[in-house]
């Protein structure tokens, strides 16, 4: 049976591939926020250590599975090719921290006394949904550059991205969810806002693989773009939020065997 599945996904359109795996990283998060239908509250240092592991191997799969196919298929055109990667690989974190100015605008501006904490769960839901869109596309970007056979753009490589995010993606639905339900909603209604953070992945991957079967040429610009946008988003938010326990050293560690397990992939298979 899992033979079969493997063979059906391997002759799959990479935008079904794209579709699939989007879905994938969508079911994490709603794994993380189901949390809420159990537990009233996780152990802060489990959290802490799957973002480490899930930032390590994103760390990883930024390089291996977007900017260095980014950097051979780029060479195959006449370009100046540290300036087309360089020039990518900003502006994707440059967009993101757009982004996040803009949101914390939106956030003191909304925020108040009363109800504070509940507005605040509010805003960490439009925060996280907003950034789990580069996430889908780099998903589709990993899958749609498949098709120009490259060594460093392979399917184990789009696939070794996905879990990475996938793990990411769990404790971020919890993220949501569990605050929520400590600020009075219901157990059923912190979940449904805890899932539908991530419903953007799947429809952002598709995208994503679109971009890079249909605009060819801009193909290493948009794979380092989102290799920053990815960087960005670990430098920011899963480095320092796992850094945050009495065991820094050791989550340190535990990111540097996601990275480890991403690379032995890489070079192993």
């Amino acid at each position: 049976m899992v033979i079969h599945l493997s063979t059906f996904f391997l002759n799959l359109n990479p935008i079904w591939q794209s579709l699939f795996a989007g879905s994938i990283t969508f079911l994490a998060t709603a794994l993380g926020a189901a949390m809420v239908l159990f537990f009233k509250d996780i152990n802060k240092i489990i959290m802490d250590i799957m973002l480490a592991i899930a930032a390590g191997i994103m760390l990883a799969a930024s390089f291996f599975s977007l900017l260095k196919p980014a950097i051979e298929i780029a060479l195959n055109y006449e370009t100046i090719v540290w300036l087309v990667i360089s020039l990518g690989f900003m502006s994707g974190g440059i967009t993101l921290l757009i982004g996040n100015i803009i949101l914390d605008k939106i956030y003191s501006k909304k925020i108040s006394n009363s109800k504070i904490s509940f507005k605040r769960c509010v805003m960490l839901f439009i925060a996280i949904t907003l950034h789990n869109i580069p996430e889908g596309l780099v998903v589709g970007v990993a899958f749609g550059a498949i098709l120009y056979g490259l060594k460093s753009a392979d399917l184990i490589a789009a696939l070794s991205l996905t879990v990475g995010i996938a793990i990411q993606n769990f404790p971020e639905g919890g993220a949501i969810s569990l605050p929520l339900r400590r600020d009075g909603l219901s157990r059923w209604k912190s979940f449904v806002f805890g899932t539908i953070s991530g419903i953007v992945e799947p429809i952002a991957a598709v995208l994503g693989a679109l971009l890079v079967i249909k605009i060819q040429s801009l193909l290493p610009f948009i794979m380092s773009f989102t290799a920053g946008a990815m960087i960005f988003v670990i430098i920011m938010e899963l480095i320092p939020e796992s850094q945050n326990n009495k065991y820094p050293g050791i989550v340190a560690i535990t990111t540097m065997i996601g990275f480890s397990m991403m690379m032995i992939l890489e070079l192993v298979l």
